[in-house]
């Protein structure tokens, strides 16, 4: 296909309540979309990247500056491109994942609608839905917690994970298995622990998690493998896994047993499958996870779900769960699943009027 423009838009999505982890709260996001013209179709995709860098070095205007002055310009100068030309043309542009994902995306589902085919199948999707669990936020209370533990589990999301940070860890989760008895639970703390504190980290085995999630620094997977040999609950990957190359070195090393795949963060759907594909043959779990994602992240996201690796619930919400209105035709839990899309490409559309209404920026990149 030859791209005939890019579309970078800017929309305001208020959050139903505050997320709070161990690097910030945040009370909406401010979402960059990006729109792929061609002839044949166009493609919509999400750049995950949030307003500030706190997740990773990435963040949603710069993204969206690599965009416009790099990238697109490189894209839209081939005569062809398709999703897998898309990491070949911007490999020489060194990091910056989410803004490559986001492009490599949008190509992708304008080429598998042109083909008639959905995201699910061309990536080998074994099920036509999913399993869903729920990340929860660090809050204010243990009773706050519990409540909205309660509110989840009665909704039917098939995990629990918490949210942790130095002080709020033990006690919280015991309060969670105390009052709830043998749910799946997990927990994740965005990398703001240190080796220093396994000790403590130590106390969570007596809780029966199913991980513990990104406990240590990003850069550090030798730690990580220090602390795997001194802890029983296993250890997951989130924020150290960037690529394949990056999941085979972990898992040589023991730096975890699990690793949750952000499509995102690692460059894209198809690096994403590769991890799953190299994780699936050393006998590694892993998991889809999420960054708070429209309709139309949330779409895609679901679809790679769906692979035969992916045997723990994600993190692919609900729309509801963060959104009281979506852009996309809402994504609604059934019996603590959501279906797989089966339409061309991701499978859904924005709603024209919904996005227009939250738009606070429109720029189109001609080719």
């Amino acid at each position: 296909m030859k791209i005939t423009g890019v579309e970078l838009r800017r929309i305001a999505m208020p959050l139903v309540a505050p997320f709070r982890t161990s690097f910030g709260t945040e009370h909406a996001r401010e979402v960059l979309l990006v729109r792929v013209v061609t002839p044949e179709a166009e493609g919509w995709a999400e750049c995950v990247a949030m307003a500030e860098p706190l997740y990773s070095s990435e963040y949603a205007d710069g993204a969206a500056d690599v965009m416009r002055r790099f990238m697109v310009p490189a894209l839209t100068a081939r005569p062809h491109v398709d999703g897998y030309a898309v990491g070949r043309v911007l490999e020489p542009f060194k990091g910056h994942r989410m803004a490559k994902a986001a492009l490599e995306t949008a190509v992708l589902d304008a080429q598998l609608k042109a083909a008639g085919e959905s995201l699910a199948a061309f990536l080998g999707a074994a099920a036509d839905r999913v399993p869903c669990g729920v990340s929860v936020g660090i809050m204010d209370s243990i009773p706050e917690l519990l409540g909205a533990v309660d509110g989840y589990l009665a909704e039917g999301y098939q995990r629990i994970k918490l949210k942790i940070e130095p002080g709020w860890d033990v006690e919280p989760v015991r309060a969670v298995r105390e009052r709830f008895g043998d749910i799946l639970l997990q927990v994740d703390a965005n990398a703001a622990y240190r080796l220093s504190d396994a000790q403590q980290l130590a106390r969570l085995d007596a809780f029966g998690l199913l991980l513990i999630e990104q406990p240590l620094a990003d850069d550090d997977l030798v730690q990580h493998a220090t602390l795997a040999r001194r802890l029983k609950t296993p250890i997951c990957l989130d924020e150290s896994i960037e690529s394949a190359a990056h999941a085979a070195a972990a898992i040589s090393l023991g730096a975890c047993s699990i690793v949750n795949i952000k499509p995102g963060r690692v460059g894209g759907y198809l690096e994403a499958r590769r991890i799953h594909d190299v994780c699936r043959a050393h006998g590694i779990a892993v998991w889809c996870g999420g960054m708070l994602e429209t309709g139309i992240g949330r779409a895609a996201n679901v679809a790679l779900a769906a692979l035969p690796g992916f045997t723990l619930p994600g993190d692919t919400s609900a729309s509801r769960r963060y959104y009281a209105t979506d852009i996309t035709p809402p994504f609604e839990l059934r019996d603590g699943h959501l279906d797989v899309p089966t339409g061309p490409g991701i499978g859904v559309e924005p709603i024209g009027d919904v996005l227009d209404a939250i738009t606070t920026s429109v720029e189109w990149l001609p080719s």
